[in-house]
């Protein structure tokens, strides 16, 4: 019998930049559902960086675990820029790490509230403030998803390549509001 195979390399980049920086880092995710913590967690040792994550795919559960604007729901819905930055810094704030990735977006095969399949917002909540990105992804859910799952991952190999060399306590401590 043959073991798993081995993390993408993108991935376990990632994982190591976490955890050589001393960062955590905590998930909020739609319509990926635990797909991107799954993903880094395929990385040994990855416990020593990923705390935990959120799956809100209610859009009720944006707000009662990630801590989102019930107003700003009523408002613009669970596609936004907005939401996806308070979903970031509420898997931040819950899982009590030094990151926090959210994702939210259309999956399809439908529009969702006059979103388009495929509109994608993720955000990055560190103790600098929280990025943001929109992506309008193609293809069908499955496709839609693991895009999503992958810009996740590449926006956070960004901010760790921002960072520059990691050093002895280059973690910031917690995701400041």
């Amino acid at each position: 019998m043959s073991g798993p195979p081995d993390p993408d390399p993108a991935v376990a980049e990632v994982v190591t930049g976490l955890v050589e920086h001393g960062l955590t880092l905590a998930t909020a995710e739609s319509l990926t559902a635990g797909l991107i913590a799954a993903t880094l967690v395929t990385v040994p040792g990855a416990s020593a960086a990923v705390r935990g994550g959120l799956i809100t795919y209610a859009t009720d559960l944006k707000a009662r675990l990630a801590g989102v604007d019930p107003a700003l729901l009523d408002r613009v819905g669970p596609v936004d820029a907005e939401v996806a930055k308070q979903m970031a810094q509420g898997a931040a704030r819950v899982c009590g790490a030094d990151l926090g990735l959210a994702c939210t977006g259309v999956a399809g095969p439908d529009p969702q509230d006059g979103k388009p399949v495929g509109l994608v917002h993720l955000a990055l909540a560190h103790a600098d403030g929280t990025e943001h990105a929109a992506h309008r992804f193609s293809g069908d859910r499955a496709a839609i998803r693991a895009a999503t799952t992958a810009a996740g991952i590449a926006l956070l190999a960004e901010h760790l390549r921002s960072r520059g060399a990691p050093g002895p306590g280059t973690g910031r401590g917690p995701v400041r509001q």
